[in-house]
């Protein structure tokens, strides 16, 4: 996901603290490039710990779903609209985040 760009703000209530924050809300646009672009010499792994409890999709299912959101635009927020919530709704089918649960 690249392109990100300012849209304003959203009022977001966290479960666990019983609290409501005001966090920034981005656009961002879903582009495809390399691994190896997008990394460097950074490191990197693969976290697929949610497949003990939850059925991936089909291989063919996820990257034709992934296809899908070439080029467009997405709304961004890290809580409830993250990267994480974006990769598990293509891979699980079901977009929820562990981070944002944890908070």
């Amino acid at each position: 996901i690249s392109s990100l760009s300012y849209i304003g703000k959203q009022s977001v209530k966290l479960e666990k603290q019983k609290t409501t924050q005001t966090v920034a809300l981005f656009t961002r646009t879903v582009t495809m490039q390399c691994l190896k672009k997008v990394v460097r010499r950074h490191k990197w792994r693969v976290n697929n710990k949610s497949d003990q409890c939850q059925t991936p999709l089909p291989v063919e299912e996820i990257i034709q779903c992934a296809e899908a959101y070439i080029g467009k635009e997405m709304t961004y927020c890290s809580f409830g609209r993250n990267c994480e919530h974006f990769v598990k709704k293509l891979r699980y089918g079901e977009g929820v985040s562990d981070q944002v649960s944890a908070t």
